[in-house]
């Protein structure tokens, strides 16, 4: 392909219009980690772009020949431009998957409103590293699946099952049938998250990057929770809340357990 055709096209709206990405059902991905984990994870891989006349790697051309999706040789120049610039030696179209069910799980994270993609990738990442069973992203929030949320991700979006809810009923509903705890996080909260146990089933509520909670999860909570902090900055960006606390629920876990 070397001319900016209707395929093309396609493609290039994907990395900026959510609308089209949710109404096509595909996204894009790049890089070697995160097609690798799309694929081990079972992920529908439906093209994958790759610059004409140029030799491949061993895990390219292993990617093209075990996927079973279709090929599509691009201009390189075409090709950079759809990885925004960046060097891409594949270039894959991924189907959306169908919304997962809330897990039978003792740790899920819940990001409420976020704005920032890049932010949610970051957690959905923190949140694998961590053992959570789940993201569940609340409210009117960026896309999971914006380009800057799958980059942030590296990798993890296709490991750990995301959920988009537009209402806290769902998961409430799930954490009273499970025995969950719901744990809030605010800067002001009246409990260190060192000294709450976390040992059991939870939920940890993540604010938006600017207004924090909603009030609506602010009522659900059973607790609420701060991370101590010092110098000039006066809060932590939600995704480095959000590892924080993961990483002190791993601790205490680890801990119980030996």
């Amino acid at each position: 392909m070397s001319t900016r055709n209707a395929s093309f096209q396609q493609w290039q709206a994907l990395l900026t219009n959510r609308t089209k990405r949710h109404r096509a059902g595909e996204f894009l991905v790049h890089g070697v980690r995160p097609i690798t984990l799309a694929a081990e994870h079972g992920w529908e891989i439906r093209d994958l772009i790759y610059p004409d006349r140029q030799s491949l790697s061993g895990w390219a051309r292993d990617m093209l020949d075990r996927t079973g999706a279709r090929p599509v040789a691009m201009d390189p120049a075409l090709v950079a431009e759809l990885a925004g610039k960046e060097s891409a030696e594949l270039i894959a179209v991924v189907g959306l998957p169908a919304p997962p069910p809330l897990p039978d799980a003792d740790l899920v994270v819940v990001f409420d409103r976020p704005s920032a993609p890049g932010n949610i990738g970051t957690l959905i990442r923190s949140a694998d590293a961590f053992g959570a069973a789940a993201v569940v992203v609340t409210g009117h929030a960026a896309d999971p699946y914006d380009p800057k949320s799958v980059r942030a991700s590296t990798g993890s979006l296709f490991a750990l099952p995301v959920l988009q809810l537009d209402r806290p009923d769902p998961l409430l509903d799930w954490a009273a049938r499970g025995g969950v705890q719901l744990v809030g996080t605010d800067e002001h909260g009246a409990v260190d998250v060192a000294d709450h146990d976390l040992t059991g089933p939870t939920a940890l509520l993540i604010g938006n990057e600017t207004n924090g909670l909603s009030a609506a999860w602010r009522a659900a909570a059973d607790v609420l929770v701060r991370i101590p902090i010092t110098g000039a900055a006066s809060s932590l960006n939600a995704a480095a809340a959000a590892t924080v606390i993961l990483y002190e629920t791993a601790r205490q876990r680890s801990r119980s357990r030996g």
